[in-house]
């Protein structure tokens, strides 16, 4: 199933050594990732990154268009998510599957995925192989061919998915899908993105082509090409096949602002095939890219990424309420990805006869820890440590597809791919003091949504 796919190959490449980045500059903590990109928009809007490295003799292309979970049509829950699908179906010019048979006839691999703020479709390829590639993604921009027989299979695909997933799993759902839905207020932000089986059922043909003429445009689209080629013919093969692609509207957003909560929430929901409760926490996140946002993203590493932050070692080590405990900022990606409201989440699946209240001030004992004390300059270190690993691994895989992931995110989101070059210097311009304050001001019960996960059956209540 392409999404969870593309989440486990995510996961892999950040495993994978780092291959493009000398060992000198990790080891330099003044040292700064500097990729080499051009960035530049075609006639019709098509925004295109190319970050060339001859490095492994692979070329990553990828093409994400502005529209995800997030923004789909109202009564049309899991709809951008069935879109996904239906863009690997045959074209004007492709027989159903060719695309994907010829790329991975060639050695090659592909996927695409969803996620709140936008749905991407990507190959890595051998270098020679490159131009059909791009006619490829440039064929499914301008040719999708829509049909009632692919529509109903695709339906029925995606509602299998639902239900293997999320419906028949325990734990389904939890906390990604279900958390959003409870903490926020704006339907855009608190829908079930995955989608209800019944308005899956009730998407029509001329639904999808309105979906495709709007979205699946130039103007709402990044290309980037990461890897081993040449500059010059790259950008003769993209102008060949992009550039007659007509220009069209860029299309306009909704408001998916979301109003600050001003007191707490808690939500017991039950899971009949969990054999052990649950519990989740969320909190709103500043607003991406500002300076809080920086300091905030700091503060998750020394919270709750790894088994030194003082989440990890309060509620597993000293308690031992659970065996691990995970979350962050945007389950479905990174801090990174991720344009819109978005929470900051932590989760952990504990034993029977632990009340949630008595783990719940456990948390906040830890969080008032720092919005009491200042962060002391070894942990700071240790949490730009930790960022700046992250990031040379994500962009030294030898897919490159961590790396294509932050260029068109940084495209579509900031219209500044260069962004990648000055990130780690803004974290590091962040002071004990940003965290501190950063910590009293967003981490308060009063902008917090409880969410406990009851094992066996029973219904959903909220109190405040």
């Amino acid at each position: 199933m392409r999404s969870f796919a593309v989440r486990a190959f995510c996961a892999l490449a950040l495993l994978l050594p780092a291959l493009m980045m000398p060992i000198r500059a990790q080891a330099d903590p003044t040292a700064s990732l500097t990729v080499p990109l051009e960035y530049y928009r075609l006639d019709n809007g098509l925004r295109v990154v190319l970050a060339p490295d001859r490095s492994v003799p692979t070329v990553t292309v990828a093409v994400y268009y502005h529209i995800g979970f997030r923004i789909e049509p109202r009564d049309r829950t899991g709809f951008a998510h069935l879109f996904e699908h239906l863009m690997f179906q045959e074209t004007r010019n492709l027989d159903k599957g060719a695309a994907d048979q010829w790329v991975s006839g060639n050695g090659g691999v592909s996927n695409g995925s969803t996620r709140f703020d936008y749905t991407n479709y990507y190959e890595v390829v051998p270098s020679h192989v490159l131009a059909p590639v791009l006619w490829i993604e440039a064929e499914r921009m301008r040719g999708l061919a829509l049909s009632e027989s692919s529509l109903q299979n695709q339906k029925d695909v995606v509602k299998n998915e639902v239900r293997v997933n999320i419906l028949n799993q325990p734990y389904g759902g939890f906390p990604w899908l279900a958390l959003p839905q409870v903490a926020n207020q704006n339907w855009y932000n608190a829908h079930n993105f995955y989608g209800d089986l019944a308005d899956i059922d009730a998407a029509t043909l001329g639904d999808v082509r309105t979906f495709y003429d709007t979205y699946y445009v130039p103007s709402n689209a990044v290309l980037v090409v990461a890897g081993d080629f040449d500059t010059a013919s790259t950008k003769e093969a993209i102008a060949r096949d992009f550039g007659p692609l007509p220009k069209r509207t860029e299309p306009q957003r909704p408001d998916v602002s979301e109003p600050t909560p001003t007191m707490g929430r808690v939500v017991t929901q039950s899971d009949p095939k969990a054999p052990r409760p649950a519990l989740a926490w969320g909190y709103p996140v500043p607003p991406r890219g500002s300076s809080d946002w920086y300091a905030f993203v700091l503060l998750d590493g020394i919270l709750l990424q790894g088994e030194d932050s003082r989440l990890w070692r309060k509620l597993v080590q000293q308690r031992g309420y659970a065996d691990g405990i995970s979350g962050g900022i945007n389950l479905l990606g990174s801090a990174f990805d991720i344009e819109g409201p978005t929470l900051w989440s932590a989760y952990l699946i504990h034993d029977q006869g632990i009340s949630a209240d008595v783990i719940t001030k456990d948390l906040e004992s830890s969080i008032r820890e720092v919005q009491e004390t200042p962060i002391g300059a070894q942990e700071l270190a240790r949490a730009n440590t930790k960022i700046r690993s992250a990031l040379y691994d994500i962009v030294g895989s030898n897919t490159r597809f961590g790396l294509v992931n932050l260029l068109a995110s940084f495209a579509l989101f900031d219209d500044d791919p260069t962004r990648i070059n000055r990130i780690e210097s803004e974290f590091r311009a962040v002071t004990p003091g940003d965290l501190q304050r950063v910590a009293q001001r967003y981490l308060t019960p009063s902008v917090r949504t409880q969410l406990t996960l009851e094992a066996g059956h029973g219904s959903t209540t909220v109190k405040p």
